[in-house]
């Protein structure tokens, strides 16, 4: 993937989660969220599983990420559960080991938090499906670093750039790289016609200060 379809491609992968209904709008009747945040936006990127073009598009898009900013990448980790299958496919694209990170340790067995063979030192990349305050996801990349491994980064399908997740990667000094973000999929769903005009400053609103959003 050339440079210039990697600076399209926050507008193409927002385009394709719009046209498979894995993210829909409600400017006007939100969504309530399992934290009981009121959102005017719902987002599961776990249907790009099921449209073989887009998560082409996606598997293209982070191999191409990791070629170019993590280019001695020595592991491919996907974050349980949205990340796993797309580890899977970037690390065959790539030829490289693939891991996946748990949100916690088995309670029997090898009480793995980390499945697959890795070793002390080893470069490994996280992959994500979305990132919204970012907590989840560090928690796996920390999870990497303390078994040993240098976490290179992590990288998502989607983040709704709070500031809350921006201020919580540079504390824990953990790089975070994205295909498509809020601001993309608002400009292609303004230009499409999924929402109106006038439903973009309420969009942006939410994204300023979710917490006031719908009170």
């Amino acid at each position: 993937m050339s440079t210039s379809n990697l600076e399209q491609l926050p507008r193409e992968i927002a385009k394709g989660l719009l046209e498979i209904n894995a993210v829909a709008l409600r400017p006007n009747d939100p969504f309530t969220w399992t934290s009981g945040m009121k959102s005017p936006i719902y987002c599961d990127n776990r249907l790009t599983m099921s449209y073989p073009a887009i998560r082409e598009m996606i598997a293209e898009g982070f191999a191409a990420i990791i070629r170019d900013r993590y280019p001695d990448c020595e592991a491919v980790a996907g974050i349980a559960t949205g990340g796993i299958p797309h580890a899977a496919w970037v690390a065959q694209k790539l030829n490289l080991p693939m891991l996946y990170v748990r949100d916690k340790a088995k309670g029997h067995g090898k009480t793995n938090q980390i499945e697959g063979f890795f070793k002390s030192g080893q470069k490994v990349v996280l992959i994500e499906d979305l990132i919204s305050t970012g907590g989840s996801s560090l928690k796996a990349a920390l999870a990497v670093r303390e078994a040993g491994c240098e976490v290179q980064g992590v990288v998502a399908i989607f983040t709704y750039q709070f500031k809350i997740a921006t201020d919580a990667f540079a504390a824990e000094n953990v790089e975070l790289q994205t295909l498509s973000n809020y601001s993309s999929l608002i400009e292609v769903a303004a230009e499409n016609g999924t929402v109106q005009t006038s439903d973009i400053a309420v969009l942006q609103a939410w994204r300023e200060n979710p917490q006031a959003f719908g009170l």
